[in-house]
């Protein structure tokens, strides 16, 4: 754990008026499908400011990583011969700051700084669709519009290779982290 996780965690009881064990509990009797659905939740129903919020929810989730696995190895049922994309992508994205929280979902995988910056979705049998948050960086050939990711991400690449996960991609996905700040 993070110097700076672990102070925000020890400051929590002073700065929300509970543990991160007290929590964890209000927050275990709850049915949220999205991750913002849980932040939103505590910002305005017992007012917590947004990043204590977040690391909140996130570690709620972390309690249960088995779940989590859960919901990473059924996005690539049938599309087994993408999982090594992933794999390779994980470590680059996490190797970008001790910041950088993985939280997967039924469909995808959000990778987020303070706010989402990756997003890792097995599209198709063959394809792995990353969406990126690059906020005025043009398209181009290869980094295209976010077309089904919508306002969830401005740009998407789409990967059939691990060959395809090259410095031109981390580049963009490091940048992506960069503005996420």
């Amino acid at each position: 754990m993070s110097d700076a996780l672990q102070t925000m965690i020890n400051n929590m009881p002073e700065k929300t008026g509970k543990s991160l064990e007290e929590w964890k509990k209000i927050l275990k009797g709850k049915a949220f499908t999205k991750h913002s659905e849980g932040v939103n939740f505590l910002k305005k129903e017992h007012g917590v400011t947004h990043g204590f919020a977040n690391t909140i929810v996130t570690l709620s989730k972390e309690e249960n990583n088995s779940s989590d696995e859960d919901l990473v190895t059924n996005q690539y049922k049938g599309k087994e011969s993408l999982f090594p994309i992933y794999e390779k992508l994980l470590p680059i994205v996490k190797g970008f700051g001790n910041d950088v929280t993985v939280t997967p979902k039924k469909g995808s995988v959000s990778i987020i700084r303070k706010r989402q910056f990756v997003l890792i979705k097995p599209a198709t049998k063959t394809r792995i669709d990353l969406g990126l948050k690059l906020p005025n960086k043009p398209t181009t050939d290869r980094l295209g519009d976010s077309g089904p990711f919508g306002t969830m991400c401005t740009h998407r690449v789409q990967l059939t290779s691990v060959d395809n996960v090259d410095n031109e991609l981390i580049s963009w996905m490091q940048e992506a982290y960069n503005l996420a700040d």
